[in-house]
């Protein structure tokens, strides 16, 4: 063999024989560093089932033994007959995703406290709600909100809303099922599909056979689980930090502890502004003008029921979010000196929290079982509000508003059952979809905030301003949504290509076992700079639903007074805000109900009043 081959064979097999050598001792670290120390017991298996089964049954009594919902009335507003307190656990339930259980401590852990005051959002959105949104709603008494726009303005601009809501909570449901189904699977080692087939499957059963009745009542019940999980792991956690103070002094000096960044900038992810301003907006699209919400509040009989019970739903909320935090500072505690995404043991900073509690808490048999079951609690409750609300805009604005098709009260209910089965079966069938296509991920989050703030514009315009005309409308409400999907994709384009980062606060990974150091540097570099970007695609997203319901309401009004305002006295009282109609002190039109004077009086005893019923066929805003 010639002298400078034999050098260069030496030279491979010295270098062969060194990767062998690290090879073999990262494995060796691996094994003596694992990155799960548990992993699911036959005791959580049968905590995750029994919550399962008690959730199948509750939809069985309401489906099979309780009174038969033959109505479509029954199925889809539980005859208005239900419970406050049932009823404002199930509005908690449903605002409360899977997504935000597992996010939102890993944004405390990795942004700090300032997304908290979103809380005051909570407040706040109370009595705007009550006081401005809920008479009309109770007054009307429709089964699907976006009939009001078809009474107020025209039947396109109730589809165009209808049509919107469909495309985004289907979308949403799955993403809201996925999202966390596969940040659980790479921590506890669930297969993900198992998961996401277990919960639709159990959800299309329960929201199908027994109407909104069940789908209340498991909420209840599936609310009460989710307490006690998050309640159960923060305990556990607060213990083996060494106590709350000493907690709060780790987050301290780590400068996580932050609620009042003034800094005006709509830039800026989480200011006080964009939080507490922009939130309330977010929060009013699903309190004031969410399809879900509005058949929720009508399955109660008295509006002083429902006010009630969005006081309770909002404390409920404000105590849910307040332990995501508390647990979120819990996590800091415990990786503060090895964050595990920055090392490589997780792929998605939502993953920390089920990674916590595998290792932290693996091995007391049953617990993680719980924590699974209270997120797929928050899951459930998501797809079961969808699918009741899909099959509400389905039968009436769909079937009755488009088609003009008559269904008679028994029809009614049928079609019902079977419209939340097929929308069901589509959006478990777009989870495959979403999997292929990581980045939708991100936009159908967005997506929520985009389009629930140009409905809510839409509403806002019928309700306050007695001036707009349905071309005004149309006109604002597509003129919105191009500017916010716009902002909204471009942002999330730029976000992909790097161009957009968040800085987050400072972690370490000085106590790490088994770390690369290239691999640590290279992750710490690989942010393209955003100089690029246009500025107005670093638009926190907390702004979009504010964007879109003021330019909604700015361009309707603008574009009604130039094609010809409608006259404030040709417009129903019931159809507008109780402080709007004192306001003009519009004369009644002679089809206005003879309680009109009751909603002139801000609608403070609507309560006692019997809801107006209204022929939409005979309506003089038909076609």
């Amino acid at each position: 063999m010639r002298p400078h081959l034999l050098v260069l064979f030496l030279f491979l097999s010295a270098s062969s024989a060194e990767q062998r050598r690290v090879k073999s001792d990262e494995e060796k670290c691996h094994d003596e560093h694992p990155t799960l120390l548990h992993y699911f017991s036959w005791a959580d298996y049968t905590v995750l089932a029994i919550m399962l089964l008690v959730s199948c049954l509750i939809g069985t009594f309401y489906g099979f033994f309780s009174k038969k919902q033959e109505t479509s009335q029954d199925f889809l507003l539980g005859g208005s007959s239900m419970g406050t307190f049932p009823t404002a656990m199930s509005l908690a339930a449903s605002f409360i995703t899977a997504i935000e259980l597992l996010g939102n401590p890993a944004e405390m852990y990795e942004q700090g406290t300032q997304f908290w005051m979103t809380c005051l959002s909570f407040i706040l959105v109370v009595p705007i709600t009550s006081r401005l949104y809920l008479p009309v709603f109770m007054k009307l008494r429709l089964t699907s909100s976006y009939e009001y726009l078809h009474l107020r303005f025209n039947r396109n601009c109730r589809l165009l809303a209808s049509g919107l809501y469909m495309l985004q909570m289907v979308l949403y449901t799955s993403v809201a099922v996925y999202a966390p189904a596969l940040a659980l699977s790479r921590v506890t080692g669930l297969n993900t599909y198992i998961a996401v087939t277990l919960v639709y499957v159990v959800c299309i059963f329960y929201a199908s056979q027994g109407g909104m009745k069940a789908v209340i009542m498991t909420d209840t019940f599936q609310a009460a689980v989710l307490l006690g999980s998050l309640f159960l792991i923060l305990g556990y956690g607060l213990s083996w930090a060494g106590g709350i103070a000493l907690v709060w002094e780790e987050n301290v000096k780590s400068e996580r502890i932050e609620f009042l960044n003034m800094n005006p900038s709509p830039t800026v992810r989480h200011s006080f502004w964009s939080v507490v301003i922009g939130g309330t907006f977010y929060w009013a699209t699903m309190f004031c003008s969410n399809q879900a919400s509005v058949q929720k509040y009508l399955s109660v009989e008295r509006i002083s029921q429902v006010r009630i019970a969005l006081w309770v739903s909002s404390f409920g909320m404000i105590i849910i979010y307040s332990i995501n935090f508390l647990t979120g500072m819990v996590l800091y505690r415990a990786y503060k000196d090895c964050d595990p995404l920055t090392a490589g043991y997780i792929s998605d900073q939502d993953q920390i929290l089920p990674l916590y509690v595998m290792n932290f808490m693996g091995g007391l048999h049953g617990v993680p079982g719980f924590f699974v079951a209270g997120i797929f609690a928050a899951s459930l409750g998501t797809v079961a509000s969808a699918l009741n609300s899909l099959a509400a805009i389905t039968c009436e604005d769909i079937l009755r508003g488009l088609f003009q098709m008559e269904l008679s009260a028994k029809k009614g209910a049928n079609y019902a059952r079977w419209i939340s089965i097929f929308f069901g079966v589509l959006s478990f069938a777009l989870v495959f979809v979403v999997e292929r296509l990581g980045s939708v991920l991100q936009v159908a989050l967005s997506f929520n905030g985009m389009v629930g703030g140009v409905t809510l514009g839409l509403f806002s315009l019928g309700m306050f301003v007695p001036w707009a005309n349905a071309k005004g409308a149309m006109v604002g409400a597509i003129t919105s949504l191009i500017v916010v999907l716009w902002i909204g994709l471009g942002a999330q384009v730029a976000a992909v290509n790097g161009q957009i980062h968040l800085d987050s606060k400072p972690i370490s990974i000085a106590n790490c076992p088994c770390i690369n150091e290239t691999t640590i540097i290279l992750n710490q570099t690989e942010h393209s700079s955003d100089n690029e970007v246009w500025s107005i695609y670093k638009t926190s997203y907390l702004w979009y639903s504010a964007i879109g319901c003021v330019l909604t309401m700015l361009v309707g009004l603008t574009v009604s007074f130039i094609t010809g305002a409608q006259n404030p006295a040709d417009v129903d009282q019931d159809f507008l805000s109780p402080p709007i109609a004192a306001m003009f002190r519009i004369q009644t039109k002679p089809q206005a109900s003879a309680n009109v004077q009751g909603i002139a009086n801000l609608g403070l005893e609507l309560e006692d009043e019997k809801p107006r019923q209204i022929d939409i066929c005979k309506s003089p805003k038909c076609p």
